[in-house]
Parts: C-alpha cells; structure tokens; sequence
C-alpha cells in the first residue's frame, strides 16, 4: 500500500483513505498529481472537509476530494441516503423505490447511474430516467409512482464546473429538517463502498425507465391548466424561447403544443444541451439581459415580441417582451404578479358565483415581493408566506392540499414558478405555456403584459422592488459582516438583550423600526420577541422594517457565493410609482455602503 507523508498526519490519513475507496482513474490520478506537487493546501481543501448535506442536498464544483461533485462522493452520499429511508420506510423502500433524473451537465448521466446502482444493489426498485429531463420530472414523477423519494442530479444554473444531488421526500416536495439532518449523519455513518459493481458506468438491469409514460402523463395533468386554447390557436403573437444551453427544448415544444400554441422561434446557439454554456458566462436567466441578448437577436430578426427563457434544468421561467422597440425583462417579482393574476383569473372564471375562497390559496417566500397578499385582501382567497425556496413552499402546499384546500400558486423571486400543485416544486415547463397563453389572452383584448402588470398596480397598490447581491468567496469576511450587524456600533439600536445583540436602527436618514433575525430567532415586532418563522443556525437572514414601509432582507446563499438582499416598498392605490422608486434606491444605496461595507470587505457587485 502507497504511503502519504505530508508532515499532517490528517492529510496524510485523508489521501489514504481516498485512494483505497476511490476506483476512478481521473479522481485518483488529481489526488495523486497535487500529492506529487506538494501541493498540500489544496489537497486539506479538497480532503478535510466535507460537502455539508443539506436541505438543498448537494451542490459544489466538481474533482477530487470529500468537499467536491465527484464518482465516489455520490455513492457515499447514494448509500447514506439509502440507509436513512430504510431507517423511514423500513422494506416498504425496496417496493416502492426511488425516481432518479439527471440534467445535460458534465457527469450527470454517470452520477445518476452511479445512484441508481446502490439503491439496486440494496434491492430497491430505481425508475431511472434513461435520458435528461427537467428537474420538474422528479418530483411528479415520485408523486406518479409514488416512491418513497426522487433525486436529481444537476446544479441548476450554477457555472459549468459545479454539479448538484437534489432530493425530493415521498411527498413530491423537496426535504426539510429533521430529513436533512437525518441524511447527512446517515451519510457519514457509510462512507464505504460496499460494492465493486456499484462502480459499473452500465446501470443496473433491474432499473425501470419511466420516461414515456411520464411524458404522457405529464403533458395530460398539464393541458388541465389551458383555458384558451381555441384563441391560441388563431392568435398572431410569436415568441422566441431558449433552453440557455439545458434540457429544455423538446419539453417546452411539447409544453406549447399541449397548450395548442403556436411554434416558438429558436435561438440556434442555445437549443441543444451544451454542458460548456458557451454562448453565457453564467448560464442564468434571472441575469437579465446578458444572458438573453442572442434570443432578443432572434426575436428581432423574426419579428417575435415575446422571449421566454428556462435555465438548464428547466425549472425556472425568465420573460421578457418588447415595448417600443427596446426589451423588458420583467423581474421574478414582477412575474410572481402577473402569474398570480392570471390563477385568480381563470379559478373566479371556472368557478362564478363562488360565495367564498377562504380554502383557497396562494403562496410565496418571505423574500418576495407581497403582491398576493394585496390581491387576497381585495379579492378575499387566503395567502400564506414561507420560509426562502420551494422546499417550504411545495411541503407547505402539500399540508394545505392534505387539508381539502386548493393551492393555485406559488413563488418566489428568483424567477420560480408553481402554478397548480401537479408538480410541488417551481416548474418553468408548465410556467412557459401557461404565460404564454395568458400573454395570448391579453393581444386578444388589446393588452401587452407590461400594460397588464401596471393594471395591477392600479388597483392592489403599487409594488417596487431593488434585489441583488454581492459575491464573496471568503466565509469569513461574509461571517463578520453579520456579526457586525448583530453586534452595531454606537447606541441607536434595537438590543435583544437574552442574546447580547444589538442591531443597527438608522441607515443614514431612514429608521429602523423592527428587526427580524432568522438565524437567531429574534424579532421585536413579536410581543414575546420570538419569530414566528422558524430559525436556522446554519444560514444567516435578517429582516429590517423600516419608517416608511420599506422591507429589506440579507442573507446568504445555500448554493452560490453570493449574499443577496431583497428590498420592497409598497404604495397606496393612486400614489405615483416614481417616487417610491426613487426612496427605494435611496435607501438600498445607504444599506449596501453602510452594512456591506463592500470596499472594506472586498465584496463583488453583482455582474452586468
């Protein structure tokens, strides 16, 4: 046996082990090149510390090494995972199964096979997709089968060398705590292989493939949301969509015939599967505009007037559409309104004379913009908000389903869509043909979507938002900026004393009256300083309320380097819209130099 002797004994344990448990080839030859290099940081890097599991699964770059996406940290993950259902579910695993996908990424087919290999090898039943599909198939297709869990295997739109394991629980939704928790010391408790043939590029005979049939039954459970499909059929309106490069294309062609919408242009540069992402520097539609401009190249050169976009595991939806002659790309926000519009529209259209919609209801994360909650107070259906991503939404609309309730929508921000519950997780392949007929509806009476979006904000009160982010490749730096806004200088502050805390209560002119900390728990709004929200210690989030009505949250990503805030003014109905944006950017600039301190700390704008 080769021995390792970098002078830390930890390492030299850590190359030992890997290189006894790992049977790639590329793998083991990376570990052993920066071991000859004596490239000793990179390998503690690599190898002393491992990808957290958590309620977003997994996500990382992809290499050697226990904190990265590689052959033998997805087995070790699959058999942890394995484990934790038996320990759930008990045999009633091996009958039921599990559903795996995977996306066009580089090593997402082999992952997910390299899955489906140990759930086989335990004997449970594995319906693994044989080509790449959206990552909303896995969660209808646990529904469908009703497995006791889904993966899939696929890292959204991070940059090219990350990859990611998705995990969806028996309900169809993603998991939560305790599952998370449950998981990942699962995971460490089976770091072994147990089997030579899990390593065999060749899935197991024993895997079902439920491709077809989840085509058929996805696109029927789909065509129950078109409302309009005779004026679709006759209406002049084009639009241009892009895959961005991902899985897209055949999903939404089949997406938009089921919705009897015409042909969409194609952006030629984009439509196939491209793990490089060539044309883009982050494969993301939520970037806007430079990420879109060769679809807008399209749509002009064919006269469209509608673009949409799905990033490459189609379960997010971009938008934009042509306004004198220059491009708008609406926000999640902006979508999040218009999205909900239309659900109470056609539910009120297929259910007149309803004297009540108390059991009817729409959500979104705390972080997005709160424009259902002023069209449920008019409108009378309830509204909930939840915790940031779907994995609180979906689970949330699974419990209110469970209930008798009827859950029309959800959303949140960043461009994630649910529209109905046959898929409880954001799904851009139903989003793209279900905006795409409401924008049909719209030309049909004379209306664009922008003029449709402002017809909202007549009547439930304008709503501005100003979101981005900062990126910081230092935890630390990103730690202590944290620590200094729960630990401010001076004495003009909010103090949650059982803590020794102290939070900033001015930025420049505008003050703070409430503070709601989601890490801590903390919000002095609450007669008893308690959130209602439930707190996580592993994520920071905090909430500022400010004087004049201006919500604003900061927190970091789960999956991205980034830390991002979020900012909302609401206004009366009949205020003017440019004022309120004009307070709204005044404040976010002082919030960004004063608590990102971005200069100081080092912090990168967010990309144009």
């Amino acid at each position: 046996m080769e021995i390792f002797e970098t002078g830390n004994s930890a390492l030299d344990e850590a190359i030992q082990k890997w290189m006894k448990f790992d049977k790639n080839s590329v793998t083991r030859k990376e570990i052993q090149t920066l071991y000859k290099d004596k490239k000793y940081d990179l390998l503690k890097k690599y190898l002393l510390k491992r990808m957290e599991f958590g309620t977003a699964g997994l996500r990382a770059e992809m290499g050697a090494g226990n904190s990265r996406m590689n052959d033998l940290t997805i087995i070790q993950t699959t058999q942890g995972f394995c484990q934790y259902l038996f320990q759930e579910f008990g045999e009633s695993l091996k009958s039921r199964g599990v559903v795996i996908g995977f996306d066009s990424r580089h090593n997402s087919t082999r992952f997910a096979t390299l899955a489906a290999n140990c759930f086989a090898l335990s004997g449970v039943k594995v319906y693994l997709y044989s080509k790449i599909v959206p990552t909303p198939f896995v969660p209808y297709g646990v529904n469908k089968y009703n497995t006791c869990a889904g993966i899939m295997v696929t890292a959204s739109h991070n940059p090219k060398q990350d990859n990611g394991y998705k995990v969806y629980w028996e309900n169809g939704a993603q998991i939560i705590p305790p599952h998370d928790s449950g998981i990942s010391s699962a995971i460490k408790e089976n770091l072994i292989p147990l089997s030579e043939d899990v390593w065999d590029e060749k899935s197991c005979e024993s895997t079902i493939d439920p491709y077809d049939e989840v085509m058929q039954s996805y696109y029927s459970d789909l065509a129950k949301y078109s409302n309009y499909r005779n004026l679709n059929e006759t209406t002049s309106l084009r639009f241009t969509y892009t895959p961005v490069h991902g899985v897209g294309l055949n999903f939404a062609k089949q997406s938009f015939k089921t919705f009897g919408l015409p042909e969409f242009m194609d952006v030629p540069e984009q439509m196939h599967p491209d793990p490089e992402f060539s044309t883009v520097k982050y494969p993301n539609p939520e970037e806007g505009k430079g990420v879109l401009s060769l679809a807008m190249r399209t749509a002009d050169d064919s006269g469209c007037t509608i673009i949409l976009a799905n990033d490459p595991d189609a379960d997010r939806l971009a938008v934009a559409e042509k306004l004198d002659g220059t491009w708008k790309v609406f926000t999640g926000n902006e979508l999040g309104a218009l999205f909900g519009w239309w659900a109470w529209h056609n539910h009120v259209t297929k259910n007149p004379g309803q004297s009540s919609h108390a059991n009817v209801y729409m959500l979104s994360s705390t972080v997005s913009s709160v424009i259902l909650r002023s069209i449920a107070k008019v409108e009378g259906f309830s509204f909930e908000d939840t915790l940031t991503g779907f994995k609180w939404m979906g689970n949330r609309a699974d419990q209110l389903r469970s209930q008798g309730k009827t859950v029309l929508y959800a959303f949140e921000e960043a461009i994630g869509f649910m529209y109905g519950t046959n898929v409880l997780d954001k799904d851009g392949i139903s989003g793209l043909s279900v905006m795409a007929e409401c924008a049909c509806y719209l030309a049909s009476n004379g209306l664009t979507l922008h003029e449709q979006l402002q017809s909202i904000y007549d009547k439930y009160g304008d709503h501005v938002s100003n979101n981005s982010y900062y990126i910081s490749h230092e935890p630390d730096k990103i730690n202590a900026m944290f620590e200094r806004l729960r630990h401010y200088p001076g004495d003009d502050v909010i103090t949650d004393d059982s803590r020794g805390i102290r939070y900033p209560k001015r930025v420049g002119r505008f003050e703070i009256e409430g503070v709601r900390d989601l890490t801590t728990g903390f919000d002095n709004r609450m007669k008893d300083r308690i959130a209602l929200l439930p707190a996580s210690a592993s994520s920071h989030m905090i909430t500022f309320y400010f004087s004049n009505q201006v919500v604003l949250t900061i927190r970091t990503s789960g999956t991205e380097p980034k830390i991002k805030y979020y900012s909302e003014i609401c206004g009366k109905v009949g205020t003017g819209r440019e004022e309120l944006v004009s307070e709204l950017n005044e404040l976010v600039k002082a919030v960004c130099e004063e608590f990102y301190q971005p200069e100081k700390n080092g912090f990168l704008s967010r990309p144009l």
